[in-house]
């Protein structure tokens, strides 16, 4: 029986206790969405390689061992897709990037093989900005298989280097899809395509066969439907792994979801995020923490400190990349790069001092100190994902994407979790999203202020116009 694209369009959790129930076929499922990936995915750069062998291996096996009995938990059967700069076996891993373009690995990264143990079916690698913005980028277009189209909008960008994780999500062309971040390359395509991403606390999922940009910043997380679906992926790829030197011990890396406390969820709502939000983004963030307010939280105003904490995690990422690519860099095929900027940057980069490097890290421990002090008063802070919808595919993001970003610089330079979930639709039409951060560990915590909103509205459910 055909699969419509109303089941295609339903979160992880419904899929899951279809599959299980054996009223939907592992099979099926991977048919219709690799169909639709094909479609679809072509038109919107979503893809760097689908891997339909290795998904149709995986649903067959996937429906036997559930009609035998064997069902290992809610990700067994579901199709995901993974960002293009972790390690597939026999297939590229190019880091979305033209030197990397024959780039194959014979081992596997952590994240992918956890997925695996689960069931989970993998049907392609998602398309991603070159290096992840290592060296820096001025266009959407920076990457080898060209700008990633928004399925609300196609003439539009799905923002950060997890470009086509997110279209993939929103598009429903998987069910869910692997981002990584280290400055909002998870937070940013979620809000601009709508759909619910989580950055995990830092050391949380292992980096182990990813690619590396800035080893103190790197994180890995899920992208889905909805904040329960993120919760059950993370409680599948998290854990310890000795093979990531950032990895968190044991006990600490593993995840599994809360039960909700009997005392209200603390909501603080940010004031200093951003500057200048176009209106209807901050009129539906507002409405959102209404929304938690009439729903059991508490919601005060709440000040991030004020410091250099942008610009000592931007040198943080500049230094560490440039070691990262320092071949790359050195053998001059940086110039094979797609975007001009990414070509000089890491030039630029390595010219960087040492001690402005351990400055930073100086202020890194300060900063740190002062959020901690912030959160004994929130369990969350809140505030638009951005300041702005989706950007045209032609914008120069360095004058039509550039504004001050303290959440961003100090979330991830803190390696703080955060989650993006939609909050409304702006005049265009274009999705709106709201963002929750924790504390370091606070993982359930920006869970639950999200799954408590996605129980009281219906954002979350709407489709982007794109069509098969």
């Amino acid at each position: 029986m055909p699969v419509g694209e109303d089941v295609l369009f339903l979160s992880v959790t419904e899929l899951g206790d279809r599959i299980r129930s054996q009223s939907l076929s592992p099979v099926a499922l991977t048919e219709a969405y690799l169909e639709r990936s094909r479609k679809i995915g072509a038109q919107l750069n979503a893809y760097a390689t689908l891997t339909p062998d290795l998904a149709m291996k995986q649903a067959k096996s996937a429906e036997e061992e559930i009609k035998a009995g064997k069902y290992r938990g809610p990700l067994h059967g579901i199709p995901y897709a993974a960002k293009d700069l972790l390690a597939v076996p026999e297939y590229p891993t190019t880091w979305g990037a033209k030197p990397y373009a024959n780039q194959k690995f014979t081992y596997e990264a952590a994240v992918i093989t956890r997925l695996s143990e689960a069931g989970a079916v993998l049907i392609g690698k998602a398309a991603m900005i070159e290096l992840a913005g290592g060296m820096g980028y001025r266009f959407a277009s920076a990457s080898m298989t060209g700008p990633a189209k928004n399925p609300w909008n196609a003439g539009c960008w799905t923002c950060g280097s997890s470009s086509g994780s997110g279209a993939i999500v929103s598009g429903a062309l998987a069910a869910f899809a692997v981002g990584t971040e280290t400055w909002g390359s998870i937070i940013c395509p979620s809000g601009f395509c709508g759909i619910t991403g989580l950055r995990p606390t830092f050391g949380r999922v292992s980096r182990y066969g990813a690619m590396a940009l800035a080893w103190s910043m790197d994180k890995i997380g899920p992208m889905a439907r909805s904040a329960a679906d993120c919760s059950l992926i993370l409680q599948v790829i998290a854990g310890h792994d000795a093979r990531d030197g950032g990895s968190l011990p044991t006990g600490q890396a593993e995840f599994k979801a809360a039960s909700v406390p009997d005392t209200p969820l603390r909501v603080g709502a940010l004031a200093n995020a951003w500057q200048k939000p176009d209106r209807d983004i901050a009129e539906a963030a507002w409405a959102a923490t209404q929304n938690l307010r009439q729903h059991g939280a508490t919601v005060a105003k709440a000040e991030l400190p004020e410091g250099p904490w942008e610009e000592a995690a931007g040198m943080t990422i500049s230094v560490e990349g440039a070691s990262a690519f320092d071949e790359l860099i050195r053998s001059g095929k940086v110039s094979e790069l797609v975007d001009p900027l990414g070509q000089l940057g890491g030039y630029i980069n390595q010219q960087v001092q040492g001690h402005d490097y351990m400055n930073a890290q100086r202020v890194r421990r300060i900063l740190q100190h002062k959020m901690d002090a912030l959160f004994k008063d929130f369990d969350v802070l809140a505030c638009p994902t951005l300041p702005v919808t989706a950007t045209t595919l032609d914008t120069n993001l360095e004058t039509g994407l550039s504004f001050a970003d303290p959440l961003g610089g100090i979330g991830n330079f803190c390696g703080l979790p955060a989650i993006s979930v939609p909050c409304g639709l702006s005049e265009r039409k274009l999705p709106i999203g709201i963002q929750f951060v924790g504390p370091v560990m606070g993982d359930a915590q920006v869970l639950r202020a999200a799954e408590l909103f996605q129980a009281n509205s219906e954002f979350h459910k709407q489709r982007p116009p794109v069509q098969s």
